[in-house]
C-alpha cells in the first residue's frame, strides 16, 4: 500500500473526529488552483470504509498552509464540529510545531510578541512596530531541542494562531523556515514544501470528554529524519 495513502496517515478515528497527516503538497480545501483537497480525499475514505450511501459529512477544524506537513483535525458530525470550533476560539486546542532553520535563533528559548498586517492581495502576513485597526496581536514561544552541521530544529507552541503567524515571526528575528523563500528563506525546496510541520495537537475529546495528544511523524526526507533520530522519536 502507498506510503502516503490516507490510510497511512490516519493519527486518530472514532465515530467524531479524524485526525490526519497532512502532506506538504496537499490543500486541506478547496481553493481556486482545482486540485483535490485533503478533506474530499478523507470523504472518499470514510464512504469506501464504511460502505456510507450519499454525501458524507465532512467539517473542517483547522488548516494548515499547502507547503506545511503535519496535523489536522477533521470533525466526523456537526455536534463535534461545532464543539471544535468553541474550543479553538477558547483557544483550548494547544498546537505544537517544529520548524527547520539555517540561522540560530537569538536565545535557545524565548517568548516572541509581534503585531502582525496581512496582505491579502500577496497572501504575506508583515510585521509591524505599532499596535493599529489593520493589526492582530501574535505570540509564540519557541526552543531549539536540536542542531546539525548547518540547521536548527525549534518547537513552536503557538499562543495565537494567525495567519502565517509562526512563518512570519521567525523570519523576523532572523531564523526564515528551510525552504520558506516568501518570508527570506535563501532558496525554495524542490518539491515545495517547507520544513514547518504541526508536530503535536493535544484538547479534550469535544463529545467522550476525554483528553487526547496526538503526534504527527514528519515527512521523510534526509533532514527531517536526521532530527527525528536525535530526539529519539
Amino acid at each position: 500500500m502507498n506510503a502516503n495513502s490516507i490510510e497511512n496517515r490516519i493519527l486518530y478515528e472514532d465515530n467524531h473526529l479524524l485526525l490526519v497527516n497532512k502532506l506538504p503538497s496537499e490543500i486541506v480545501q478547496g481553493d481556486k488552483t482545482g486540485d483535490e483537497p485533503l478533506s474530499e480525499k478523507i470523504k472518499t475514505y470514510i464512504k469506501v470504509k464504511y460502505n456510507k450511501p450519499g454525501e458524507v459529512f465532512l467539517g473542517v477544524v483547522h488548516r494548515i498552509d499547502r507547503p506545511v506537513s503535519g496535523v489536522v483535525i477533521f470533525a466526523r458530525t456537526s455536534k463535534s464540529l461545532s464543539r471544535l470550533n468553541e474550543m479553538l476560539k477558547a483557544g483550548q486546542i494547544r498546537k505544537t510545531y517544529w520548524a527547520v532553520v539555517k540561522n540560530p535563533p537569538p536565545g535557545d528559548n524565548d517568548r516572541l510578541i509581534n503585531y502582525l498586517w496581512r496582505d491579502e492581495d500577496r497572501n504575506k502576513t508583515f510585521i509591524k512596530t505599532q499596535k493599529d485597526k489593520q493589526t492582530q496581536v501574535a505570540e509564540l514561544t519557541y526552543t531549539m531541542i536540536g542542531k546539525s552541521k548547518d540547521y536548527y530544529l525549534l518547537e513552536i507552541n503557538l499562543i495565537t494562531g494567525r495567519h502565517h503567524q509562526i512563518r512570519a515571526q521567525l523570519s523576523h528575528i532572523g531564523c526564515p523556515i528551510r525552504g520558506d523563500l516568501k518570508y527570506g528563506y535563501a532558496r525554495s525546496n524542490l518539491d515545495g514544501s517547507i520544513h514547518l510541520h504541526a508536530r503535536l495537537i493535544s484538547f479534550i475529546h469535544p463529545v467522550k470528554q476525554v483528553p487526547l495528544e496526538i503526534v504527527a511523524p514528519p515527512p521523510d526526507d534526509p533532514l527531517w529524519n536526521h532530527f527525528a533520530s536525535q530526539i529519539n522519536t
